[in-house]
C-alpha cells in the first residue's frame, strides 16, 4: 500500500503542475469523503502535495458552508473533488458552478465502483506524459478532421465508415483552447462521430460494455455485432446481460444508433487491465463506440437532447485505418 500511495502522490503532483500549472500564488481546495479506500488514498496524496489547501470533509460539512467556501475562491484557483459516488448539493451542480466561476477543477468521481484489485490500475492511469498525450492526440484529431473513410479491423470483423466526421474532441490534459479548465480524471481520449450516420456498416467484436449500473461488464469471450447503415441490427452470440441492455434501449428507442467513435489513449488501461467504472475505463487504450441516440457533446436535431441512451462498447481492435493510413495497431498508436 505504501508503494501505491507513493505512486498516487507522484502522479497527482504531475497533474497539478504539468496540466494545471498550480503554484503557491493561487489557492487550492480539496473536497473529499472517506467512504472508499481509494478516496482515502487520493485524499492523503493531495494533502501531502498541497499542504496549504483548504480541506473539506463533504459528509461532515453543511452544504451552505461548502458553498460559502467556494465563494472565497478567485478565478484560476484549484478545486479537487474526491468522490466515492458523486457529490450533490441541492443548490447547484458542483462542477458546472465551479467552471462558471472560472475555477480549475480536478474531479475523481465514483471511486467506490473501483475494486480493490483495480486500485493499482486506477492509480497508474493517473500518470501524465505530456509528450505522449499532446503529440498523439492532436495528430489523431488532424487525421480524423480530414478523414473521408475510417476502418476498424478486429480479429474476424471489419467496420467501415464511408463518411467524413465531425470535429474530433480532445481529452488530453491540454485546456488552452477550451472554455473550462479541468474535468474528470483519469484522462486520455480523442472522440468524434460520423457526419452521416447511415454510412457505416460491417461487423465488430465486443469484449466489454457498459451496463445499466454504469459498470463495465466483461463477458467470458468477445461477441459479434452487425452494424448496417449506422444501426446495430443483430448480436447473434451476445450474452444475456448485453441482450438486456438492448432490450432496455428498444423499449424507448426504435433503433439502436451507433454514434460516438472513440479512440482511448490511456496506456494504463487495456483489454487485460480493467477498471469497473465506465467513466474511467472509456479512456482505455483502444477503440470504443457509443450506442443509442444520446450524446451530450454532439447535439443534432435528429437526436433528442434529453433522455435517450448512451452505452459504451469496447471493440477487439487489431488495426484502425484513417483514409488507408494505419493509426493504431496491436494495442498502440503509430
Amino acid at each position: 500500500m505504501d508503494t501505491l500511495q507513493n505512486t498516487a502522490t507522484q502522479n497527482l503532483q504531475d497533474i497539478t503542475t504539468l496540466i494545471f500549472g498550480h503554484t503557491a500564488g493561487h489557492r487550492a481546495m480539496i473536497v473529499y469523503d472517506e467512504r472508499s479506500p481509494l478516496s482515502q488514498i487520493l485524499t492523503q496524496a493531495y494533502r501531502s502535495i498541497l499542504p496549504e489547501a483548504t480541506v473539506i470533509h463533504f459528509d461532515q460539512t453543511e452544504p451552505d458552508i461548502i458553498f460559502s467556501q467556494f465563494e472565497t475562491l478567485k478565478p484560476e484557483d484549484l478545486v479537487i473533488l474526491i468522490q466515492s459516488s458523486s457529490f450533490r448539493l441541492s443548490k447547484f451542480r458542483i462542477r458546472l458552478e465551479l467552471f462558471h466561476r472560472n475555477l480549475k477543477v480536478i474531479e475523481h468521481p465514483h471511486l467506490a465502483r473501483i475494486r480493490e484489485e483495480e486500485y493499482k490500475t486506477y492509480v497508474a492511469a493517473l500518470a501524465y506524459d505530456p509528450g505522449y498525450y499532446r503529440t498523439i492526440g492532436p495528430r489523431l484529431k488532424e487525421h480524423i478532421d480530414q478523414a473521408q473513410q475510417i476502418k476498424i479491423i478486429g480479429e474476424n470483423a471489419e467496420l467501415l465508415y464511408d463518411t467524413p466526421f465531425l470535429g474530433a474532441k480532445l481529452n488530453i490534459g491540454d485546456y488552452s483552447n477550451m472554455n473550462n479548465m479541468g474535468g474528470q480524471f483519469p484522462i486520455g481520449e480523442v472522440f468524434t462521430e460520423p457526419a452521416f450516420h447511415t454510412r457505416s456498416s460491417g461487423t465488430v467484436e465486443i469484449f466489454a460494455f457498459g451496463d445499466a449500473s454504469f459498470s463495465v461488464d466483461f463477458p467470458e469471450k468477445p461477441f459479434s455485432a452487425v452494424i448496417e447503415n449506422g444501426q446495430l441490427v443483430s448480436c447473434p452470440d451476445a450474452p444475456r446481460a448485453f441482450q438486456e441492455v438492448l432490450q432496455n434501449m428498444s423499449e424507448k428507442e426504435e433503433v439502436v444508433w451507433v454514434r460516438e467513435l472513440g479512440f482511448g489513449l490511456n496506456r494504463a488501461m487495456t483489454r487485460e487491465q480493467h477498471l469497473t467504472d465506465i467513466g474511467a475505463y472509456e479512456r482505455m487504450c483502444g477503440v470504443h463506440l457509443s450506442l443509442g441516440s444520446k450524446h451530450l457533446q454532439y447535439k443534432k436535431p435528429e437526436f433528442p437532447n434529453k433522455g435517450g441512451f448512451h452505452v459504451d462498447v469496447f471493440l477487439v481492435t487489431k488495426r484502425a485505418e484513417i483514409d488507408g493510413v494505419c493509426v493504431y495497431e496491436e494495442g498502440r498508436y503509430l
